[in-house]
């Protein structure tokens, strides 16, 4: 598709990525779409908690706007929307359910949901506990992309209605991700803000290891993790780090920990940012296992991990070639296949199907 297109998107954030995995997908996704010449706007709903930690204020490939609430979204940027060829609400979206049903009644171009959180949303549509999209809003979308790929595309076609379901993983800026010289100073690292379900997988895979070898180094990044961790004190903590910062973290690392939250193992193929990120700056990655994992990393190219055991025997014997050897091809298949600009191709070539509006939906009705 070579026509320049106006496309706008709603999403939890772009401003900042504190505390959320979102905005540095959607910086890689529409740094992408901007390449391509097609021109974007990003609309965020205005809250304390990123207003607060913004390190995305003034991006140069989108125009960043904000709302205050959804009478406001739809009196000030209503002709925006509406003139649009395509527009994308995102998962997580404050009030997301009035959102969709605002935009969907002004949207003329293609009405597409970008679910981030996947797993997440149909475990919360099954439970009718989903405030950011309504099972009877499914069929609303000409596309519905998912972070996750597998047999959740069959699912959300055949048991939620989904007219067109496509996978749109995670991707890596290689502008901003790229092995940049630091000296190593870790041995293991981990990058990701606290969640319960990914703890324990944690302490196996990181602190106890870290406490079996006091002599090498650990680091944590990440917030929002409770005050009654113990770290074991070969383990330094930094509490936020912000995109920027990203490249000089991963390539100070031998290793790279990947730890993946249980709703994505259990639906697998949902690979995480942080794989794409570590194998963009060249260093080689030990994950959990989940499905679909060798689709995006063959054994040749990461290492996989059940206990701290697997840690502890990579740390200690894998050789120095071995180790670059494998980082080198987990690099060459994140720069060909999982760049911003490979998912701005593929997010453009799904866009192929009728405009919802030819069917009989009944927009704003009772969720």
């Amino acid at each position: 598709m070579t026509k320049q297109l106006d496309i706008v998107f709603l999403g939890l954030s772009l401003s900042s990525s504190w505390g959320n995995g979102h905005a540095t997908t959607f910086r890689g996704l529409l740094k992408g779409l901007h390449e391509l010449g097609h021109r974007v706007t990003f609309l965020e709903r205005d809250v304390p908690w990123y207003a607060n930690h913004r390190d995305l204020r003034d991006p140069d490939f989108c125009a960043l706007r904000y709302y205050e609430t959804t009478a406001d979204l739809q009196r000030g940027y209503g002709q925006c929307l509406e003139q649009a060829d395509i527009i994308v609400i995102g998962s997580f979206v404050p009030e997301g359910r009035s959102v969709i049903d605002i935009v969907a009644s002004i949207c003329r171009g293609q009405l597409c949901f970008y679910d981030i959180d996947t797993p997440v949303t149909l475990a919360k549509l099954s439970a009718d506990d989903c405030d950011y999209l309504s099972w009877r809003q499914i069929p609303y979308f000409d596309v519905y992309f998912s972070f996750t790929g597998g047999p959740t595309l069959d699912r959300l076609a055949q048991d939620f209605g989904a007219r067109h379901a496509e996978p749109l993983y995670c991707s890596v800026d290689p502008v901003r991700h790229h092995r940049t010289g630091d000296p190593i100073c870790w041995d293991l690292g981990y990058l990701g803000t606290y969640s319960a379900d990914r703890q324990a997988t944690l302490n196996a895979l990181l602190l106890e290891p870290a406490r079996h070898m006091p002599n090498r180094r650990f680091v944590v990044a990440g917030s929002q993790y409770p005050s009654d961790i113990i770290w074991p004190d070969n383990v330094e903590r930094i509490e936020h780090l912000p995109p920027a910062d990203h490249a000089a973290f991963y390539s100070r690392q031998r290793y790279t920990l990947n730890v993946t939250r249980s709703s994505m193992i259990a639906a697998g193929w949902s690979p995480s940012v942080r794989l794409f990120e570590a194998a963009a700056c060249g260093t080689p990655i030990i994950s959990d296992g989940w499905p679909g994992l060798d689709s995006f990393f063959p054994a040749s190219a990461i290492h996989t991990a059940a206990g701290t055991d697997d840690v502890v025997e990579i740390l200690f014997g894998e050789s120095e070639r071995a180790r670059l050897a494998m980082a080198d091809r987990a690099r060459e298949l994140v720069l060909a296949a999982h760049t911003g600009a490979a998912r701005a191709r593929e997010f453009v070539a799904a866009l192929t199907q009728p405009r919802a509006a030819a069917l009989d939906l009944d927009i704003g009705s009772a969720a």
